[in-house]
C-alpha cells in the first residue's frame, strides 16, 4: 500500500448545536509539519467563538484544505495527514484514536479525548505588527472589554516590539481591518502597550471614507466602502449575521408582550454590602442577586422557563433553569448560558457569573455553552439607559431586563424621600402563560428587590 493511499483526511467536525460553517481563522501547522494525535492544526471562528481544532491523527500534513479568512462547510476536507516516512509514527501515538475507529466523530480540545500527555492548551496567536503609522489622523478609539487576564497577555506581548509600530495579536482584528480596508498603522489601539483591539478597529469604520487607507483589492473596496458620500457598508456576516436571524426569527414566531416596573432597589444595595463586608473573599455582585431573584421567581412560576415546540404542538417546561446571562463582546451580543443554575448558592453564582462573562469577553468560551438557555437576565443598565422592550432569546419563552439604577424622589412611609430607583421589564411569550403569571412573576421580582428579606424567606 503506497503512503497516497493511507493517507487520512480530517473533516471539518461539528462545532456544536446549530453550526454548519465556520471561517478558518489562522492554520497552526503547514504543509510539511509533523503533527501528533489531538494537536491543535487550526483555529476557526463559527457563529458563536472562536475556537481551536485538534487533529485526530498523527503524521506529516500533506494538504491544507482552505485558506485563512475561507468558510468551510461542516464536513468537508480541512486537513490531509500521511505516515511518516517508513509508516512510523510519533512515539507513544496511534495514527487515529479508538474513539474514531469506533465512530465517534472528532471532537475539540477541552471535550476530552483520553490522552494525557496530548497538547491540550489553546496556543496564543501569533503577533502580527502592522507597518509604520502614517501621516493620516488616528482613528478615535472605542470602549473595550478586556479581562484582566487579557490585558496582562497584551502587555507580555507589546513589551516584545518597541518603537510606534501599530500591534496586534489577534486574528480577528486584522481580518477586519483587512476586510473593511483599514490600515492598522493609522489605528490608534486602546490596549496595554498600544494593543489594537476590534473596538478600535470598528471606531475606525465610523470616520471619513477619506481617512481609511487604499484597498488593494477592489472588490474588498467595494464590499467595505459605499459611494462618495463617505457611507460604510459593513457586510452582515459572522456573529453579526447569526444575532440579525435570530432576533427576526424571534420577531417573526412569539407573540412577546412587555411589562415593566418601577423599583425601589435601596434595600438591595444595602444587603450586597452588608453581604461583602461579612465575605469581603468572596463577593457578590448586584447581577448575581438579581439572578437568585429570578431563580426564585421562576420556582414559584416555572410557565416562564419554558419553550414552545411548534412542530410538537406542545409548550416544554424545562426541569432545570439554564440562566443566559446577555453579554456585551467584542464580537457583538452573546448569552452565555449557566446550566442548572438553580443548584448555586449565591456566591457560587456571582464566581460563575464572573468567570463566564469574562471568558465570553475573551471569546474563549465553548460553543456549547453559548445554546440551550431556558430563560435570559440582561442587564442593560450598564449602558445608561433607563428602560427597554428587550427581544427573546429564541426559543426561550421570557427575559428579564433591567436599568440603571439612579437617585430618584420616592415616597416611603407617607414622605417624600431620595432611593436608588431602577426599572424592571419582562418580555414573556403569550403562548406560554397569560397576563396573570407574567405580572406575578414580575412582581415577585420587584418585591424581592425593594424587600430582600422575601428572598429570604422564600428559599
Amino acid at each position: 500500500m503506497t503512503i497516497v493511499e493511507r493517507t487520512q483526511v480530517f473533516l471539518l467536525p461539528d462545532l456544536g448545536e446549530g453550526l454548519s460553517e465556520a471561517e478558518i481563522v489562522e492554520w497552526r501547522v503547514a504543509v510539511g509539519d509533523v503533527v501528533t494525535v489531538d494537536q491543535s492544526v487550526v483555529e476557526v471562528e463559527t457563529a458563536k467563538a472562536v475556537v481551536d481544532v485538534p487533529c485526530p491523527y498523527a503524521g506529516r500534513v500533506v494538504t491544507l484544505h482552505g485558506a485563512a479568512g475561507e468558510v468551510r462547510p461542516v464536513g468537508q476536507p480541512l486537513i490531509t495527514i500521511a505516515p511518516l516516512d517508513g509508516g512510523d509514527e510519533p512515539a507513544g501515538h496511534a495514527t487515529y484514536r479508538e474513539e474514531e475507529r469506533a465512530g465517534s466523530g472528532n471532537v475539540l480540545i477541552g471535550y476530552g479525548t483520553g490522552h494525557g500527555n496530548a497538547a491540550r492548551r489553546r496556543r496564543r496567536p501569533r503577533l502580527a505588527v502592522a507597518p509604520e503609522p502614517t501621516d493620516a489622523a488616528l482613528a478615535d478609539a472605542g470602549e473595550t472589554g478586556g479581562t484582566a487576564a487579557t490585558a496582562g497577555s497584551d502587555r507580555a506581548v507589546a513589551a516584545l516590539v518597541p518603537g510606534p509600530t501599530a500591534l496586534v495579536i489577534s486574528p480577528i482584528v486584522r481580518r477586519l481591518a483587512r476586510e473593511h480596508g483599514v490600515d492598522l498603522g493609522t489605528v490608534r489601539g486602546t490596549g496595554p502597550g498600544g494593543v489594537i483591539r476590534r473596538a478600535d478597529v470598528e471606531a475606525a469604520l465610523t470616520v471619513p471614507a477619506a481617512r481609511l487607507a487604499a484597498v488593494p483589492d477592489p472588490q474588498v473596496a467595494s464590499a467595505a466602502v459605499g459611494d462618495g458620500d463617505g457611507d460604510v457598508i459593513v457586510p452582515l456576516t459572522g456573529v453579526r449575521k447569526v444575532i440579525a436571524d435570530k432576533l427576526s426569527r424571534s420577531r417573526r414566531e412569539i407573540p412577546e408582550v412587555t411589562i415593566w416596573v418601577d423599583v425601589d432597589a435601596t434595600g438591595l444595595l444595602e444587603t450586597r454590602a452588608a453581604i461583602n463586608a461579612a465575605t469581603p473573599d468572596a463577593p457578590v455582585s448586584i447581577l448575581a442577586l438579581l439572578a437568585r431573584i429570578c431563580l426564585s421567581g421562576l420556582r414559584r412560576f416555572p410557565q416562564l422557563n419554558a419553550r414552545v415546540d411548534t412542530e410538537a404542538q406542545h409548550i416544554v417546561q424545562s426541569a432545570g433553569v439554564h440562566l443566559g446571562i446577555a453579554a456585551q463582546t467584542d464580537r457583538g451580543l452573546l448569552v452565555p448560558v449557566l446550566r442548572d443554575a438553580q443548584r448555586l448558592t449565591t456566591a457560587e453564582l456571582a464566581a460563575e457569573l464572573a468567570a463566564t462573562t469574562a471568558a465570553a469577553r475573551a471569546g474563549s468560551l465553548p460553543p456549547a455553552r453559548l445554546t440551550g438557555g431556558t430563560f435570559t437576565l440582561n442587564n442593560y443598565g450598564v449602558f445608561g439607559v433607563d428602560g427597554s422592550t428587550p427581544i427573546i432569546n429564541h426559543p426561550e419563552a421570557a427575559l428579564l431586563g433591567v436599568g440603571r439604577i439612579v437617585d430618584k424622589p420616592w415616597v416611603v412611609d407617607g414622605q417624600l424621600a431620595v432611593r436608588k430607583v431602577t426599572q424592571l421589564s419582562l418580555t414573556f411569550d403569550h403562548r406560554v402563560c397569560d397576563g396573570g403569571v407574567a405580572g406575578g412573576f414580575l412582581r415577585h421580582v420587584a418585591d424581592c428587590v425593594e424587600r430582600p428579606a422575601l428572598l429570604i424567606a422564600a428559599v
